[in-house]
């Protein structure tokens, strides 16, 4: 995705100016532009250029022939990511549970996989589906789950201005998508996070 990062930085001035804020008379204004520019592009929307295909193929290995896998999971992904309404940040934790097919995919894959869908202007509900989707589609899982738990700053700071509210949302696909394989996905979930006050871990627990 092409970005003119000059055209970026002026349109922020011009937007600052527009607000009564004229970068040229406020001197904690004069390098803003540039770094909110920086902000978005380097960081906060980074996740636009990442080849999700690729990621996937070069952090998986094949998985142990003879038997299927249990289900993996990982809980208290660091998430970040920017509402496309209002362009303001949301931030919380995601978590994953999938049954590998063919591949098995390392730890850090699986959190690299969500950032990447994350740092986009992009709705919370699109994250988990674009996740599951992609367990599916590149690494060839049999099931997929995410969940977020994530605070908008849209939410808590303006409008209803809901200094406590969390949004949730989950997605799944493949063998978790009937009713019958909530609890599998609620067993692999809370064994990852026993014995920690916060939401982490993982888990490889045998199927039933």
């Amino acid at each position: 995705m092409a970005v003119d990062r000059a055209a970026a930085a002026r349109a922020i001035g011009d937007f600052l100016k527009a607000l009564g804020f004229d970068p040229a008379e406020h001197s904690d204004l004069t390098d803003t532009p540039e770094r909110v520019t920086e902000a978005f592009t380097e960081d906060l929307l980074r996740g636009h250029g990442v080849d999700v295909k690729q990621l996937i193929l070069g952090g998986s290995c094949e998985a142990p022939p003879a038997t299927k896998s249990g289900p993996v999971a990982v809980t208290g992904i660091a998430v970040a990511t920017i509402c496309p309404h209002h362009l303001l940040p949301a931030l919380g934790y995601a978590s994953i549970v999938y049954l590998p097919g063919s591949s098995l995919l390392g730890i850090g894959t699986l959190t690299a996989l969500v950032d990447a869908f994350a740092r986009r202007l992009t709705l919370q509900e699109a994250i988990g589906q674009n996740v599951v989707s992609a367990l599916i589609e590149h690494a060839g899982a049999r099931g997929a789950y995410c969940e977020l738990e994530l605070e908008h700053a849209c939410l808590r700071a303006r409008g209803e201005r809901q200094t406590s509210a969390v949004v949730r949302s989950s997605a799944r696909s493949g063998e978790f998508s009937g009713p019958a394989a909530v609890s599998e996905i609620m067993l692999a979930l809370g064994r990852a996070r026993a014995g920690s006050e916060h939401p982490k871990g993982c888990s490889m627990p045998e199927r039933p």
